[in-house]
Formats: structure tokens, C-alpha cells, sequence
């Protein structure tokens, strides 16, 4: 299946991630549970190359499962475009202060009141080891449509939409 807008996969990725914007981060707790939790994504452009950014609060549950273990994996849904994106990598705390400045915005002051020179203010840098996204192009009426056509025949369904893995 062609790219849409003649795009290679690194700017689809991208652009998907944009319009998203809302990212669940996926970490292991010190109990050997995964958890989940909502977060922002601050990326602008894709020039932020293989790293997701995102603010959090140092005193958090989720640094501290980062301190145990940085392995994370970041999901990305809408439903509506039937856009998905999964990616894994390994994140970290960031303290640059310069890049703070850069990605804050009156959202983040919202959970970040003292602003982003407060001590428990941190960046979370995720450097994207895997991704891997699925666009499906169709109307929903032709997706029911090949799904039909596909349980009649016994069949899997076709050209349900593009999926790849991306390298970053």
C-alpha cells in the first residue's frame, strides 16, 4: 500500500504522533506489575530524531519505576482515524534546563504550577528502540464491507490498511 501523502514512515510516525499528541506510557513497577499512565507527549517536529518528551513530576510513582527500570513502551490511539502506534524504548530523567524552556506551554503550567525551574519538575526522555504503527485508510463501511467478504470465504481480510515497523 502506498504512503500516504508520499511520506517515508519516519514522517508518517510523526505526524501521527502530532495529531495524537496523548500518549499511554507503559512501565514495570517494583512489584513486577506493568502500569500505565496518561501523559503528553512535547514533541514538536519530527528533529526531536528518536526521543519522545514528556514532563513529570520527579516525587512520582512513575519516576520511581523508572528508577528500577527504564525499559517503557509508549501506545498512541485514535480510534476514530483508526490510527495506533506502539513503540519501546528506554526512557530517563532529564534536567536540561534549556530544553524545559523550549517544550513548556500554559498545559504543563496547569500541572506544573511553580514552573519548570521547580526542583520536581523533570523531563522524561524516551529513546525509541522499536515502533511500529497501523494506518487504516479505508472508510468504515468498506473496512465492514472486507470484513464480511473475509468471514464468507473463510479468508483474512486485505488492504485493511498500511501497518509498519519504523526505523529510527
Amino acid at each position: 500500500m502506498a504512503l500516504l501523502n508520499d511520506t517515508s514512515p519516519q514522517e508518517r510516525l510523526w505526524d501521527m504522533i502530532r495529531d495524537i499528541r496523548f500518549a499511554m506510557v507503559t512501565t514495570r513497577h517494583n512489584d513486577g506489575q506493568l502500569r500505565s499512565r496518561p501523559l503528553t507527549t512535547q514533541n514538536r517536529s519530527i528533529d526531536e530524531g528518536a526521543v519522545l518528551w514528556f514532563f513529570i513530576s520527579r516525587s512520582s510513582e512513575l519516576a520511581a519505576d523508572l528508577r528500577d527500570d527504564g525499559a517503557v513502551n509508549v501506545a498512541y490511539a485514535s480510534p476514530d482515524k483508526d490510527r495506533y502506534i506502539s513503540l519501546a524504548g528506554f526512557a530517563r530523567l532529564s534536567d536540561d534546563a534549556a530544553r524545559k524552556q523550549e517544550l513548556w506551554n500554559t498545559a504543563t503550567q496547569a500541572w506544573f504550577p511553580n514552573g519548570p525551574d521547580d526542583p520536581d519538575v523533570a523531563l522524561l526522555a524516551v529513546h525509541i528502540d522499536h515502533a511500529e504503527y497501523w494506518d487504516v485508510e479505508s472508510s468504515k463501511m468498506v473496512q465492514l464491507f472486507k470484513m464480511a467478504k473475509a468471514a464468507m470465504t473463510g479468508q483474512r481480510p486485505h488492504d485493511m490498511g498500511e501497518h509498519r515497523e519504523v526505523r529510527l
